[in-house]
């Protein structure tokens, strides 16, 4: 009797959504278009700090936004208040945005006069940090009352991040949270992370995280 024969899917699925990714951030590369891929858990802060960075940086930059959730429109309808050109994603229950999916969004935000595009991917830690999107960037947001111990649970994440943003550290007096720890923690797993500690309720540490993103923007499009 012949063995059975094993395909393995998963692999061959990263792989041309690699192909896939690389392929779109050569046609954004040539488009002088910056995609940034934000990613973390739900109520992390992630719309809320998306809010203050827009507001920061819309004078400056021709800003887009993709809201992807597995349902719903609301946080759209709260980045639209802000006047940028924002659009919802809905993911048919999947947990994630492959490089498929993002190309097809850029395509109705419709980016030719956009100089940043943000994806702000379902709230999860595990599947949107295993699909490349073709962003330029990938930042995440990591929030106190999560614990400063997920760069040890949630590997990947981390690995494939460019910047860590540490949010609501206006609440640090209130949790057994160790700002040190964490930092030991992710650049242990990316020693090449940028850590970004911020309140975006408050404001603070905001300016030095969208002064970082503005220089990144503005040397990928000059």
């Amino acid at each position: 009797m012949d063995p059975v024969k094993i395909i393995e899917i998963k692999e061959n699925v990263f792989a041309d959504n690699d192909a896939q990714a690389e392929r779109l951030r050569k046609e954004l590369k040539s488009q002088k278009t910056f995609l940034l891929n934000l990613m973390s858990s739900p109520g992390s802060g992630k719309t809320t700090t998306l809010l203050k960075t827009v507001e920061s940086l819309k004078e400056r930059l021709r800003i887009g936004v993709m809201e992807a959730d597995i349902d719903s429109a609301v946080d759209a309808e709260t980045m639209a208040r802000t006047g940028v050109r924002t659009i919802q994603l809905h993911t048919g229950g999947m947990c994630h945005l492959d490089a498929g999916m993002t190309k097809q969004g850029l395509q109705e935000l419709s980016i030719e006069d956009l100089d940043l595009a943000i994806l702000e991917n379902v709230g999860n830690l595990v599947c949107p940090a295993e699909f490349d999107t073709g962003a330029v960037k990938n930042v995440m947001i990591l929030s106190v009352p999560e614990g400063h111990d997920k760069p040890l649970k949630y590997p990947l994440i981390f690995t494939v991040c460019d910047a860590l943003i540490i949010n609501k550290i206006d609440v640090l007096p209130y949790f057994d949270f160790d700002m040190e720890k964490v930092k030991e923690y992710a650049l242990m797993r990316n020693p090449k992370l940028k850590i970004f500690p911020i309140s975006a309720k408050t404001g603070e540490g905001v300016e030095a995280w969208t002064e970082w993103l503005h220089q990144t923007v503005t040397e990928w499009i000059e």
